[in-house]
């Protein structure tokens, strides 16, 4: 098959990495890729918002199948695009990809299905916003309702929080047009976890779970940023909660979007909240997560290309091997980030750490510059790990990162951590 995967960030180099591996790939191409993708692929200096030109690459590459990465594509329709074209492509249209590019459609959509979900509220008005907050009473989750990075929720533990994240939202434009309407929300407590299915339009499979750590510093705190790492498994999620988020949730969700006449074809990342009541829907995507998908991609066993291929052409679904191994994500980030932050940063000692038993770099945010790595964005890389169980994974993971090198570079040092902790006798 010649398979063409859209995107140029970690999740993208780590779809690449799994996708290589497949004795069924005759080429691979990315589309605009970035230097660790070119490893694995020739990369093409299309844009993800250059439709026209992504159908042009397709067409002239005779993909078998299109991987759309980011959620920004996809939720501007870029699926739909290559579809009318008549390419099989891996990646909900825009119609279901509302349920990530709109937060207020998702919560309504939850609530005629019977989803288990956090009470909420939505505005476009910011003195009602407040008011509703001062009626909740903290602490609150102040939303924004369109894609904002990861960025986009703001839990406030007190009023006066929830007062600036609605300024922040509505009045100051931080997310530009994602926030004139937000959507606030009850705060949900428990554990948090990623937990992915596959959709072929008819029938769904659960994949894999994870956890994220959003906040830029250790002990869970800062602003939030697009994702400081991750791990696979989560203990907490135990075979007769991923039947019951399945049952539940996952089920409802794909029903109830096909039911608005937009069957969903794609990966579906649900973010939960293990909460005493049960499990809980904070959020949903419309794509791998981002470090998730480095970690589970890495902890992946068998073929990935049939399985997305087969969600592609609405196929019957093979099922997915169950993981045996855990693996762990620290991403590496420019210093600033998620504010103002440097590029153009040499780099140092990727080889190095993919030299540690078990380690691949994943490339986030890197160019070549005069024979070079260098950096280009915020999240750098994602140092990730396998072994055989998380607490293994966490210290190959961080020997990786010690040999990484770069002005300003920033990790959290508790990846894993807290929940490796919490397990231990």
């Amino acid at each position: 098959m010649n398979v063409l995967v859209v995107g140029g960030g970690g999740r993208e180099h780590a779809l690449c990495w799994k996708l290589a591996q497949s004795p069924r790939l005759t080429r691979l191409v990315a589309a605009p890729g970035n230097p660790g993708m070119a490893r694995h692929a020739p990369c093409v200096a299309v844009s993800v918002d250059d439709h026209d030109g992504v159908v042009r690459l397709a067409e002239r590459e005779r993909a078998d199948l299109v991987v759309v990465g980011p959620e920004v594509p996809l939720v501007a329709g870029l699926a739909d695009r290559l579809r009318d074209k008549g390419f099989a492509v891996f990646g909900p249209g825009a119609a279901a990809a509302a349920l990530e590019g709109s937060k207020a459609f998702a919560k309504r959509l939850m609530e005629r299905a019977g989803i288990p979900t956090a009470r909420y509220a939505t505005f476009t008005d910011a003195a009602r916003a407040r008011a509703f907050c001062r009626e909740s009473g903290a602490p609150v989750v102040v939303k924004a309702d369109g894609l904002a990075a990861g960025k986009g929720a703001i839990v406030c533990a007190t009023l006066a929080e929830a007062d600036v994240a609605i300024a922040r939202c509505m009045e100051h434009r931080e997310f530009g047009a994602a926030g004139a309407t937000v959507v606030v929300e009850e705060f949900l407590r428990g554990e948090e976890v990623s937990f992915f299915a596959l959709s072929n339009g008819a029938a769904c499979v659960a994949l894999s779970a994870a956890q994220d750590h959003k906040t830029v510093f250790d002990g869970d705190r800062g602003p939030n940023t697009g994702g400081m790492g991750a791990f696979t498994p989560v203990a907490s999620l135990d075979a007769a909660t991923r039947a019951r988020v399945m049952r539940e949730i996952v089920e409802p969700t794909f029903a109830g979007i096909a039911r608005t006449g937009a069957p969903y074809r794609g990966v579906l990342f649900v973010g939960l909240m293990l909460t005493a009541e049960g499990p809980k829907v904070i959020e949903y995507n419309v794509r791998f997560g981002d470090p998730e998908c480095q970690a589970i991609m890495t902890a992946m066993e068998g073929d990935l290309l049939p399985l997305l291929d087969a969600v592609a052409r609405g196929a019957p679904l093979p099922t997915p091997v169950p993981a045996t191994r855990a693996a762990v994500c620290v991403v590496v980030v420019s210093a600033g980030y998620p504010g103002r932050y440097p590029t153009g940063v040499p780099l140092d000692g990727i080889d190095e750490a993919e030299r540690v038993p078990g380690v691949v770099v994943f490339h986030a945010g890197t160019a070549m510059r005069e024979g070079r790595v260098v950096t280009a964005g915020g999240r750098v890389l994602g140092v990730t790990a396998t072994a055989d169980g998380v607490p293994a994974a966490i210290e190959a993971a961080y020997a990786g990162v010690a040999r990484i090198r770069f002005e300003g570079m920033h990790y959290r040092r508790d990846i894993g951590r807290r929940t490796v902790a919490q397990e231990a006798p």
